[in-house]
């Protein structure tokens, strides 16, 4: 498979709505009750989204494109909100996935400028837009071994193909992206050996002295409780992400990231996770689920699509 931007490629291009066009039909997101529907809206996937985002901007071009235009720096609690509903949708969203995909390819249109290699990039070149697609599927794996369990090699396919389908809700086309497992993983090493490097961004993020403004919740009480103890929160959330951020990482990639990782690290990285696939079952659904992803599932017992 090419990673290389191809003409026609970037802009107003959209693939997406062609592929739609051509077909009569939007892309069709996961389906229900596999591999992704059980996992993508259990609270222990939001322990692995920090090592997904990380090994995302380590790409030379996406490091650049977030380093510039996003808000992560000055509205981190209001921007992880926004991704995290939009990564709902496109496995929960039934209807509503492909116009999500459609809103983000949107967003990331005017998005260009030269990264750390002095390379002219877009956001919507398949060379970095499908690598930040790439990332959740080697991270789900290897984290999912820690915080749900080991899947056969039968459930990985199964889990990749319905990533492909998270792919098309996003505009990717087929030709963007390695089509089976087999040749995956050929062209993760070679990211990783060829372009995945320390960014800026990407060291940032796994920082435990970097500024992080004060979370603004909606109870005046919480608020009220945070403003005078934000300080000490602030170096314990930064010291928590940090830690999640290089463990739930596959070592392959915090190898090409530069990031430590002790025996002590991992035996504190498995108790966290043992507790947390033990005790998370047992909540109720409405604990356990995320609201887009508990809508979903009630809809599905219903009968309602």
């Amino acid at each position: 498979m090419s990673t290389k931007a191809t003409p026609g490629t970037t802009g107003d291009h959209d693939p997406d709505r062609e592929r739609g066009k051509a077909r009569g039909r939007d892309p069709e997101p996961p389906p229900p009750g596999g591999v992704l529907w059980s996992t993508a809206g259990d609270i222990r996937s939001l322990l692995t989204l920090p090592a997904a985002f990380t090994l995302q901007v380590a790409h030379p071009a996406v490091g650049a494109g977030v380093d510039r235009y996003s808000v992560f720096r000055t509205d981190p609690w209001g921007r992880g909100e926004r991704s995290l509903r939009s990564v709902q949708l496109w496995v929960y969203g039934g209807d509503e996935a492909a116009a999500e995909g459609r809103r983000v390819r949107r967003l990331h249109r005017e998005i260009r400028g030269v990264d750390t290699r002095g390379r002219a990039y877009h956001s919507l070149d398949p060379a970095c837009y499908a690598w930040v697609h790439a990332t959740g599927f080697p991270v789900s794996l290897y984290a999912g071994r820690y915080l749900f369990r080991r899947i056969t090699p039968a459930q990985e396919r199964q889990l990749y193909r319905e990533w492909l389908q998270v792919g098309r809700i996003l505009g990717l086309r087929d030709r963007d992206m390695p089509q089976t497992v087999e040749e995956f993983w050929p062209y993760y090493h070679r990211m990783l050996a060829e372009e995945i490097e320390p960014t800026k961004v990407a060291r940032e993020l796994v920082a435990t002295d970097t500024p992080v403004p004060r979370p603004e919740p909606r109870s005046r009480v919480a608020r009220a409780l945070l403003r005078p103890t934000w300080p000490l929160l602030r170096v314990a959330y930064l010291r928590f992400r940090a830690f999640v951020t290089v463990g739930y990482m596959p070592p392959e990639a915090r190898a090409a990231i530069g990031l430590e990782w002790t025996p002590a690290q991992e035996r504190r990285l498995r108790r966290l996770s043992t507790a947390a696939r033990i005790l998370v079952p047992l909540l109720p659904e409405r604990v356990r689920y995320l609201p887009i992803a508990r809508a979903a599932r009630a809809r599905r017992r219903a009968g309602v699509r």
